[in-house]
């Protein structure tokens, strides 16, 4: 009785194929990573001028909540006030036509997202990661994009 041989040529010839394949197709796939790293600020500070729409939210290290450093619009845990202050800062936008400088001149954009929706976010160095965390959530809700988190004239 004869046994029974199994035949692996055409395996090898399908598997010579890839190789082939993978050894042609490896060259194209992207190696770097690009990035943008900032470079040094300039020491003259004369030339920086305010920006008249920005929104900052401050956290107090008694989680108190400032808008632009004036007036209280609630604390992180009671953030109704500030979610409302900002939406209402956002619809004056609109009936205003305040739009950031990238999305002003771009007509494929709808006019609500063309809309200056920028708030940067201010907190003391002490204060736990929960909290920020949660006012970033109430800054999302309110409608706000993009969200920055501010990192000069940090108080401990």
């Amino acid at each position: 009785m004869m046994k029974p041989n199994i035949n692996v040529t055409p395996l090898i010839d399908v598997l010579l194929v890839l190789l082939i394949i993978f050894m042609v197709v490896s060259p194209l796939k992207p190696t770097g990573f690009k990035t943008k790293i900032p470079h040094e600020p300039d020491t003259d500070n004369a030339q920086v001028k305010d920006n008249s729409h920005a929104l900052v939210v401050s956290l107090g290290k008694d989680s108190s909540l400032k808008l632009n450093g004036t007036g209280e619009v609630g604390t992180v845990e009671e953030s109704d006030k500030l979610v409302a202050r900002l939406r209402t800062v956002f619809q004056e936008r609109k009936e205003n036509k305040v739009y950031s400088e990238n999305a002003a001149l771009n007509a494929s954009l709808s006019e609500d997202e063309r809309v200056e929706k920028t708030v940067f976010i201010k907190a003391p160095k002490s204060v736990d990661y929960g909290r920020v965390a949660k006012l970033i959530d109430a800054v999302k809700i309110s409608g706000a994009n993009p969200i920055s988190l501010q990192i000069d004239d940090l108080e401990n």
